[in-house]
């Protein structure tokens, strides 16, 4: 049996709640965000993420939080600066090293990760698949109408301080198509069986009929109690804020209201994605540097058409 379960959505894709819910049954363990994969050694990881938020110098905050609860049992200040300095020393580790640590800690627990960045880049996914070529891969999905809203609204209050900032501009269901393109190319080349696809919407409606599908598929207990434990993601030592120094590590509103909400979750219509939209898909400045996030596409017609081809394949009409 593999020793990790891998996680690939792109963000605002209901994967913090459902990573944590799927970490509290009782033969697995549940990380926060680690970004293991966007480097070949540590020190690269830890470089990577302060070029992508330099609020971050250390590391990754879930790095930061999953070690001081693992050599410490608990975070506090002082066991985040020992856990950064523990990731200091070990700067030359792969991420597999790394991993196989934290793995050794847990077991014979099975580690569950999840980082939206590993779908942003094939060679992120490469590396996940290098390291760990028996790991099994989950693949979360959210209707790309949804997912657009949530998207926009958390880079908005991101960039509030910046409204020229470009980003603000880039339409978000080119990042969701384009993620979902990586991770379906990648999924295809596995072994039947050891990778899944879930709509989260199903998922969150009918948590007692699909959890027990992903307990078979890993081959782990499907009883009463354990069923019951994923219900609660709030039990998780990673369902909050955490300490100053590693704040995150997980989607902010879910870090403040980690319960699961029982309600059915709609999936909203898909009309309108074929027509031309008035947003301009990429701004001007990315599009005349090229490729910058992997398309040539250029008006909304052919992003719409893209976006619903993608959006059937995944199961929603």
């Amino acid at each position: 049996m593999s020793r990790l379960v891998i996680i690939l959505s792109p963000p605002r894709s209901f994967s913090s709640v459902v990573s944590t819910m799927i970490g509290e049954h009782p033969d697995l363990y549940g990380f926060p965000e680690l970004h293991c994969f966007t480097a070949d050694t540590m020190g690269g990881v830890v470089d990577h993420e302060h070029n992508r938020k330099p609020t971050h110098p250390a590391g990754p905050p879930g790095i930061l939080r999953l070690l001081a609860q693992l050599h410490d049992g608990i975070q506090t200040t002082g066991t985040i600066i020992r856990a950064a300095s523990w990731l200091r020393e070990h700067r030359d580790w792969t991420p597999r090293e790394f991993l196989d640590h934290i793995l050794d800690n847990i077991a014979p627990q099975i580690g569950v990760e999840k980082s939206p960045v590993t779908a942003t880049k094939p060679s992120f996914l490469e590396r996940a698949y290098d390291a760990y070529p028996d790991a099994y891969f989950l693949h979360l999905t959210r209707h790309p109408v949804s997912n657009r809203a949530s998207w926009t609204e958390f880079v908005e209050a991101k960039l509030k301080g910046d409204p020229a900032d470009w980003r603000k501009r880039v339409d978000r269901l080119l990042g969701w198509y384009r993620m979902h393109q990586n991770i379906l190319a990648f999924t295809n080349t596995l072994p039947a069986g050891q990778s899944l696809r879930i709509k989260g919407e199903d998922l969150l409606s009918e948590p007692d009929v699909y959890l027990p599908q992903i307990a078979e598929w890993l081959g782990i207990r499907t009883d009463a109690e354990a069923m019951q434990a994923m219900m609660h993601p709030e039990t998780s030592p990673y369902a909050h804020p955490g300490p100053d120094l590693a704040r995150g590590g997980n989607d902010p509103k879910f870090l403040r209201s980690p319960a699961l909400r029982h309600t059915r979750v709609k999936e909203p219509s898909l009309a309108g994605l074929l027509e031309s939209d008035a947003v301009e898909w990429l701004p001007a400045q990315v599009r005349e540097a090229g490729e910058a996030v992997g398309l040539s596409v250029r008006s909304g017609e052919q992003m719409g058409e893209a976006v619903a081809r993608t959006a059937h394949e995944l199961g929603y009409v």
